[in-house]
């Protein structure tokens, strides 16, 4: 949880607080900050995601929990322990890379006991444990083999058996899935998912893939130039966006850019460039006469409403379909908005259209929100 605030999301399993950021910042060259003024809670036995774009902070993070980058300034503590001079290997923090780094001279099971007599555990346990880590990604029997002969999901399973078999406190992943294809990238998300979830272990991981994090967090934090813009459960980041950054950034996201004419809260009524009038929640427009963005989820917009159903309602031009399966992506023109999207599920009594013809569409005010102007 971003720290102190009343805001935050319950603390899951319990509540117990094992990694602390304390006003952690970190700058590379002196003058940008890659991390800035960071408060954070991570509970035991949660798996909370790091999610944001190229440079926002997200892997730097990472690097400072596990040991091999140093804060500029800030304390980062582990079960209430700082964690400041404590060299990585002396952390009980287990790490998985996109890459897998695995020893490629090493089999499997040597690979895995590598980190064991790293920490002195007798030999005659070293066995038992590799074979319990094999048999919790489901390659037992694959022991003997090396990493070159097997598969790069193989390998990247091999990988998190490595970062688990010594019942680390933590496990750190940095993009561990992004050199799968997308069928095995989906299989291990959900492999890694239940893994978390059968052991109990607190998992902190990172990625740039929004569905990723949806998938598989009990928390997403949102990170956006070294900072946390926003910190939830999934549902929550994405039904209940705070600002224009995240609502743009999590899911597909229809957005509006006006100026708030009136408020009623908890509604506001928006005046568009066009002369458009749109109502819609009130989030954090900054007041009467003020621009502010309008968010709206593609999922959210009725086709043909019947009079008086919706608040919001318009005419609309197709600009262009895409056929993806199980439903219909029609981009239409709204409100001077080219790029509006409108989902269609794929059923026998799903209106048909073409390109260039008309409808109507509409949506509740409920539904679009009223966020920042940026």
């Amino acid at each position: 949880m971003t720290a102190h605030t009343e805001t935050q999301p319950s603390a899951p399993q319990g509540g117990d607080t094992l990694v602390r950021f304390i006003d952690v910042g970190k700058t590379y060259d002196g003058e940008v900050l890659a991390v800035r003024d960071l408060n954070l809670d991570i509970h035991k036995g949660e798996f909370i995601t790091l999610l944001g774009p190229s440079g926002s902070g997200k892997t730097t993070m990472l690097m400072m929990l596990a040991g091999f980058e140093a804060p500029t300034h800030g304390d980062i503590l582990l079960s209430g322990r700082t964690l400041r001079n404590v060299p990585p290997h002396r952390r009980n923090i287990g790490v998985v890379f996109q890459n897998y780094a695995l020893f490629p001279h090493m089999t499997v099971a040597e690979n895995l006991a590598f980190p064991l007599a790293a920490r002195r555990i007798p030999k005659s346990q070293q066995h038992e444990k590799v074979e319990r880590a094999l048999a919790m990604v489901e390659l037992s029997g694959f022991d003997t083999r090396r990493p070159g002969q097997l598969s790069g999901g193989q390998q990247q399973r091999v990988a998190l058996a490595r970062a688990l078999v010594f019942e680390p406190e933590l496990v750190l992943m940095d993009e561990p899935l992004g050199a799968l294809d997308k069928q095995l990238r989906e299989q291990m998300q959900l492999q890694i998912k239940h893994i978390h979830e059968d052991v109990g272990i607190t998992v902190v991981y990172v990625t740039h893939d929004q569905t990723e994090a949806l998938t598989m967090s009990n928390r997403v934090a949102v990170l956006n130039q070294g900072r946390i813009e926003q910190l939830g459960a999934p549902t929550a980041l994405y039904e209940e966006p705070e600002n224009a950054f995240v609502a743009q950034f999590i899911g597909e996201n229809n957005r509006f850019v006006g100026r708030v004419s009136a408020l009623d809260p908890p509604y506001c009524t928006v005046a568009l460039a066009g002369g458009e009038i749109i109502e819609a929640l009130i989030v954090n427009p900054a007041g009467v006469g003020r621009p502010t963005t309008l968010s709206l989820r593609p999922e959210s917009v009725a086709i043909a409403p019947a009079d008086g159903e919706y608040s919001n309602r318009f005419s609309a031009v197709v600009e262009e379909i895409i056929y993806l399966g199980d439903h219909k992506r029609i981009r239409v023109n709204v409100c001077g908005n080219r790029d509006f999207i409108i989902k269609i599920p794929r059923t026998r009594s799903a209106p048909r259209f073409d390109v260039g013809s008309s409808m109507e569409i509409g949506w509740h005010r409920e539904d679009c929100r009223a966020l920042d102007a940026s």
